[in-house]
């Protein structure tokens, strides 16, 4: 069998190293070249190559990249973090292979909170009350305006950078004070409405403006939440699937929203109002979120699912331009009641409240 040769960057992270195990949990023979700026990261993905490439923001990370893919004769580069995936999709006409992302420009509002809400807002999409800060000025009225308790957070990053919920004017002052002393800029931060409701994530793959399949889970617990200002640290610990029309409904219009003709995979975070109401807090575009290719090997691995649900290797086949064969569910990929449980120096379980428990990592 011919070897479908890829790179994935970033696969020290998390998220690279989940999808790099769902694409060797494929029947198909992958030859993995994987690449990280830390050295030490760089050990933990079951690639065939590991190499180290600079930061995405060194003007020599595209040469680097781009060599890599020419001297491996690679097919397919895979960038996992989002800011790879940015500076990759901006310069895809030098790389000389192929890429299955949005076009930067859409990206670029994906990755700006303030932008992508006032985009999703205009359009009617749910999304949480917003103010921009221009000047420190602008708490206080942002307070009087929206009321309290208020999320402080940053436009741009992930992991809940920069993000505090604040009770007060002078509590969220004092927030980004500190951290415009320690060399951030007003102008990074906005002040959202507090939706205490569900925590939802909705993964999904579309190809030229067709919705491929999707799926929704529910987090419920962040690691490391007790040492978090915020509580939350990007990626849960405890989540479990859920099969919801209405997150379907919301979440897909909200990446339409955003993309006239969704091209990749979009990530949707969305929050549960005081009435229910689920709004939608970020589309980001070009990301598979840290547990997307976790969930796809689980489906083939443990669940028994088709190869298709296997998220990254159906991501790697429709990028190369194949048509999968048969019909794959556009939404609720997952069956619900699922929970994944996971944490440092833990493993990872399969979970039902029924007690059944199966480790998958």
């Amino acid at each position: 069998m011919t070897q479908t040769r890829v790179l994935v960057t970033g696969a020290g992270g998390l998220a690279g190293v989940n999808f790099v195990r769902a694409l060797r949990a494929s029947e198909r023979d992958y030859y993995i070249v994987g690449t990280d700026f830390n050295r030490y990261h760089i050990a933990y993905p079951d690639v065939d190559l590991r190499l180290l490439t600079p930061r995405h923001s060194d003007r020599s990370f595209i040469p680097r990249v781009s060599a890599i893919v020419r001297d491996e004769k690679l097919r397919f580069l895979h960038p996992q973090p989002s800011s790879e995936a940015y500076v990759i999709s901006r310069a895809r006409k030098d790389i000389p292979c192929k890429v299955f992302l949005p076009d930067s420009r859409v990206m670029k509002v994906g990755q700006d909170k303030l932008l992508s809400q006032k985009v999703l807002a205009r359009k009617g999409v749910p999304v949480a009350k917003t103010v921009a800060l221009g000047s420190e000025k602008d708490i206080k009225s942002a307070f009087s305006e929206l009321g309290s308790p208020l999320w402080v957070r940053a436009r741009r990053g992930a992991g809940g950078r920069l993000s505090l919920l604040c009770d007060s004017y002078k509590e969220a002052l004092h927030w980004v004070s500190l951290w415009v002393l320690r060399g951030s800029r007003v102008e990074e931060f906005i002040l959202q409405e507090y939706l205490p409701g569900r925590n939802i994530a909705w993964d999904s793959i579309w190809y030229e403006g067709r919705l491929v399949t999707s799926y929704s889970r529910e987090r419920l617990e962040y690691p490391f939440k007790h040492i978090s200002p915020s509580g939350i640290t990007g990626t849960p610990s405890v989540a479990r699937i859920i099969v919801d029309g209405a997150v379907n409904s919301v979440a897909a219009d909200s990446v339409r929203a955003i993309d006239p003709k969704p091209h990749g995979a979009y990530s949707v975070d969305l929050k549960g109002s005081v009435s229910g109401v689920m709004c939608v807090t970020e589309v980001d575009s070009g990301k598979f979120h840290s547990t997307m290719p976790l969930w796809g090997y689980i489906a083939v691995k443990h669940l028994g699912m088709p190869w298709y649900a296997n998220l990254a290797d159906l991501y790697v086949r429709l990028g190369l331009g194949e048509e999968p064969d048969g019909a794959i569910p556009k939404t609720d990929l997952l069956p619900g009641g699922y929970y994944l449980l996971r944490d440092m120096d833990v493993g990872a379980f399969l979970w039902k409240e029924d007690g059944w428990k199966e480790r998958v990592l």
